[in-house]
């Protein structure tokens, strides 16, 4: 059962491009919902890097940035060790 995607008409032209741009160097005939069907195949495989793609990008920091975050820490001089950070969150 087909269901409707509703898109913006840039995002049409973009997906109409590929489908073109598929079948010029394939020479196969694919239609906009097999275009779409393989995007989002393709974008379950890399979920990270989709949802990475929603979020604000914060990095690379600033200097001013970084030096805002630095002033924030104090030293407790306390060392601590991988063990003792694996014993607190583990056990």
């Amino acid at each position: 059962m087909a269901t409707s995607v509703k898109m913006d008409d840039d995002t049409k032209s973009r997906l109409e491009r590929l489908q073109a741009e598929i079948r010029l160097k394939t020479g196969k005939r694919v239609t906009q919902q097999e275009v779409l069907a393989r995007l989002v195949e393709n974008a379950v495989e890399s979920k990270a890097d989709l949802i990475d793609s929603f979020r604000e990008e914060r990095v690379p920091l600033s200097e001013s940035e970084r030096e805002q975050f630095h002033d924030g820490m104090v030293s407790s001089g306390v060392t601590t060790t991988e063990e003792d950070i694996d014993d607190v969150l583990y056990g």
